[in-house]
């Protein structure tokens, strides 16, 4: 019986993933001059590698990286600041769960982006517990993350589910042997989610989702 949710982050509970974008393709163009298309990011992204990828195979040195590395943050702040990042039926989803599940979120987000893409949202109010990309060794696609978050909630696999919307998130679930629900995000929608355990197309089909698993199990 499952008893506990492990929530992905971005483009599940915020909409952030296209700004991540965009900020990133806006600082390698400024900065070097290089064009970060979509799909090239899309195969970057599902790989759990990084945009800045395209800049060392060009070669470019880590010390410019990190200057423009900086300034993407800055401009990804900025986007999450001005930009409507919410995603419909979110809190209402999470109000319902809340009776019957621990929940906890784990994320690939900086602990200072998140905090400032959540503050003032209610979201981390239902949540025992955020992991960020500080918080454990190895990022997604690896298990680390999910298994952290395991083992804060004292729980086997089998009481477990998690909810994510890309490939890497999928993998790292998948690496770690926990199921995994894939919510539909019209960003990550050309990744491949043959390995999901279940699919929906927007959050607020969660709460009838797990009722029909328990009814099933």
């Amino acid at each position: 019986m499952k008893k506990y949710i492990l929530f992905d982050n971005d483009g599940v509970l915020i909409e952030t993933e296209m700004w991540y974008f965009e900020a990133s393709k806006r600082a390698l163009k400024e900065f070097f001059d290089l064009e970060l298309t979509f799909h090239r990011y899309m195969d970057i992204m599902a790989k759990g590698k990084r945009a800045w990828v395209i800049a060392e195979e060009a070669g470019i040195s880590e010390e410019k990286i990190v200057i423009a590395r900086e300034q993407r943050d800055r401009y990804y702040q900025e986007y999450i600041k001005t930009k409507d990042i919410t995603i419909d039926g979110v809190i209402e989803t999470l109000k319902c769960l809340n009776r019957d599940y621990k929940m906890g979120i784990v994320t690939t987000s900086r602990r200072v982006d998140f905090e400032l893409a959540h503050k003032g949202r209610g979201i981390v109010d239902y949540m025992e517990f955020v992991l960020c990309v500080e918080d454990y060794p190895n990022s997604k696609p690896h298990p680390d993350p999910y298994l952290k978050g395991l083992e804060l909630f004292s729980a086997s696999r089998d009481e477990c589910i998690i909810i994510e919307d890309s490939k890497r998130g999928l993998s790292s679930a998948v690496n770690a042997g926990i199921e995994c629900i894939i919510v539909h995000n019209e960003f990550t929608k050309t990744h491949d989610f043959s390995a999901a355990t279940y699919r929906v197309k927007k959050i607020t089909q969660l709460p009838e989702l797990l009722n029909s698993i328990h009814c099933n199990k």
